[in-house]
């Protein structure tokens, strides 16, 4: 089944908050609308009552209203304002504008066409081929005043208007950014908690070829790469895309032809972003996995400085590190240089052109003799169209976080596809122990097999070791019954119960394990030991502690039990961190125990204090044995020996001593070198 697309699938992301982000959208195309209604309250301010004073007026008999001025003693008022019950006298007459100076003319005269006055005051009118002439008054400063005192109040409210909506706009733009903002992060929230909890379903094979850098990249850099996406670049190209959209309703309002004419602008954008995002995604593939690989590098270096400095590899590690470093430097500079070339350059080239455009077709088809274009109409297009290339500039400056969003995301859901498992967590009545492998077979590459046809059984309460050459699958039997893996062939049963028949995490729910190496995590040594289950007390993790010998130097320590553990516990001699790893194992009480060399890499006074701290725990347990030192699993029940991922010899020290075979061999090696280091 095909998977959905990238984009589809961070689409199905914001559902989940799709509340939040449809009422921040809202409140973002209210505050556009709101803001938009600036440039159409200018053009009415500048056209109805700057520019509306030049015009027709009509004497009338009486001051019926705020709009009727006096002038020599005689009452007059606007043509496009008389009421039904305004009396009028004569025709309407014209006050004219020529420079900064008002006219008045005691006739109706043509206000379109080239004007002139001579000294005398007669203005000549030139429309076409004809030229008329008529004699008028130059009204003073106060005349003119007189004029313009009505248009004083509509222009204060307007202002004031426009005032109030941008008020308004600011208070819907803050409710649109916070309410955006907090729908990406909860977004981002669920995302990594998503993948998080998926990374635990996946079975172990998965980690074992990759470093956990890259792991942790996806986890981290790319999920937040991703949050730009909902919290800046999803605010800014709806904002633009609803700017855009109410822009060309005004300009349709305006004039259709212009608005048609502008709508090219949109095939232009949807091009753009398909060139960009043919060349960005192959870029952004490249710096993505770089990354990536650049965290996997400085994890490995810092948790390998000891061995880099110990073999003097510091340059060696430096020119790896710089590599990766020079390649991620040559693609970021790839996509700065598509960016560049494809952003504010580009659109400033397409808004001049938009503008040749507007002023070829105002100055061909508009602008002429007979013309009836006003100054208020001429503003608001060029305002309109000013701000129409405002949001297409801001969503070319997205096109780079789109791309990092996009691939980031595909990077994330790559790693969700890869195919989990269902915790099931359902209790088990806890087994006594009784372990089976009967005739297993398991390959890690599918062609070499680590085991071959193995078969034994482990009863409940005994001690079974095995021991033999590196590679000859001791540990890969421990990872299939703890079901790090299932085998290719064969079957492994509890108490009869195939394992299979159990989630994983039914079948380690009473299952413990030692490593040789113990991790420890940050926290406490209480909390290392509890591993935060709420099943484990405070008083039950202390007599743990107390029962395997750690209290010794725990009660030297400062804060004793809630001393604070660094990671991987580093503070603590190895030692000291196996007995915690012993008592996480026995506050937790499990059915089989799994010891892999534990005290391999052990002094012999610390060999002794882990041996009586082994007692206590292997009491009462069925308890397996990876052994690599043989004096520690003298007293076995059982030993088995693997040689090549077959059991050549079974038995107990005793009876595999007296057979002389490759137990022997191994032991009387063991035996030669440490009499020689004693000596």
């Amino acid at each position: 089944m095909k998977k959905p697309s990238t984009e589809r699938r961070l689409f199905r992301y914001a559902l989940h908050y799709k509340k939040g982000i449809l009422i921040g959208l809202i409140c973002l195309a209210i505050a556009v609308t709101l803001e938009l209604a600036g440039p159409l309250i200018a053009k009415t301010v500048i056209d109805d009552h700057i520019l509306g004073v030049e015009g027709y007026w009509q004497e009338v008999t009486e001051l019926n209203d705020r709009y009727t001025i006096k002038y020599n003693d005689k009452l007059y008022k606007r043509v496009d304002r008389l009421d039904t019950d305004d009396e009028i006298i004569g025709e309407p007459l014209t006050v004219m504008q020529i420079g900064i100076s008002y006219y008045f003319i005691e006739n109706e005269v043509p206000l379109q066409g080239t004007r002139d006055i001579s000294d005398d005051e007669v203005i000549a009118i030139e429309l076409g081929e004809e030229t008329a002439e008529y004699e008028a008054t130059r009204l003073n400063l106060s005349e003119s005043y007189a004029f313009f005192y009505p248009e004083q109040r509509p222009i204060i409210l307007l202002l004031a208007l426009y005032m109030v909506l941008l008020l308004l706009a600011g208070v819907f733009q803050f409710f649109e950014t916070y309410l955006l903002q907090q729908a990406s992060n909860q977004i981002i929230k669920k995302m990594r908690m998503d993948l998080f909890s998926h990374i635990q379903r996946i079975p172990i094979n998965y980690f074992v070829d990759r470093p956990a850098g890259t792991i942790v990249a996806r986890i981290t850099n790319d999920t937040e790469a991703i949050r730009d996406l909902y919290e800046r670049v999803l605010s800014i190209v709806v904002s633009s895309l609803v700017y855009m959209a109410g822009i060309f309703i005004a300009l349709f309002i305006l004039d259709a032809k212009l608005a048609a004419m502008c709508l090219l602008v949109i095939p232009l954008i949807y091009l753009w972003m398909k060139g960009y995002q043919y060349f960005g995604t192959k870029y952004n593939k490249v710096i993505r996995k770089t990354i990536s690989d650049i965290n996997g590098k400085i994890n490995e270096a810092i948790q390998g400085m000891t061995i880099i400095q110990a073999f003097n590899q510091e340059k060696q590690t430096q020119e790896e590190f710089e590599q990766l470093n020079e390649k991620h430097y040559t693609y970021q500079k790839k996509l700065v240089r598509l960016s560049a070339l494809t952003s504010y350059n580009l659109v400033t080239v397409f808004r001049n052109l938009t503008f040749v455009g507007f002023i070829w077709y105002f100055g061909s088809g508009s602008l002429t003799a007979t013309s009836v274009l006003s100054i208020g109409m001429l503003y608001a297009f060029v305002d309109y169209i000013t701000r129409l290339f405002e949001p297409v500039t801001d969503i070319v400056n997205q096109l780079p976080l789109i791309e990092q969003a996009r691939v980031a995301g595909h990077r994330v859901f790559e790693l969700m596809d890869h195919e989990g498992e269902n915790l099931n967590t359902k209790s088990i009545q806890r087994y006594r122990g009784n372990v089976v492998f009967d005739k297993v077979t398991f390959s890690y590459n599918g062609v070499d097999d680590v085991l071959k046809d193995i078969s034994f059984e482990v009863k409940p309460g005994e001690t079974a070791a095995f021991v033999g050459h590196t590679g000859s699958g001791k540990s890969t039997i421990m990872n299939l019954l703890f079901r790090f893996y299932d085998t290719n062939q064969g079957e492994i049963t509890i108490d009869g119960y195939s394992i299979m028949e159990w989630s994983r995490q039914q079948v380690r729910s009473h299952m413990g394990i030692v490593l040789q190496d113990p991790f420890l995590f940050t926290g406490t040594i209480l909390t290392n030991v509890t591993m935060n289950d709420p099943r484990i007390s405070r008083e039950k993790a202390i007599q743990a502690l107390e029962a395997v010998g750690a209290a010794s130097f725990i009660e030297r320590l400062p804060a004793k039990y809630d001393e604070i553990v660094t990671e991987d516990g580093s503070t603590f001699s190895l030692g000291e961190r196996q007995l915690i790893s012993f008592a996480r194992a026995l506050a937790f009480d499990p059915a089989i125990l799994i010891l892999d060399e534990a005290t391999a890499n052990m002094d012999t006074e610390t060999e002794s204090i882990i041996q009586r701290a082994l007692e206590v725990l292997q009491k009462d347990r069925t308890t397996l044995v990876i052994a690599h030192r043989l004096s520690t699993i003298q007293e076995a029940d059982m030993i088995f020996v693997l040689d090549h991922g077959a059991v050549k010899e079974q038995g107990n020290h005793d009876k595999l001593i007296e057979e002389k075979g490759l137990y022997y061999q191994m032991y009387q090696m063991q035996q030669g070198r440490t009499r020689a280091s004693v000596s």
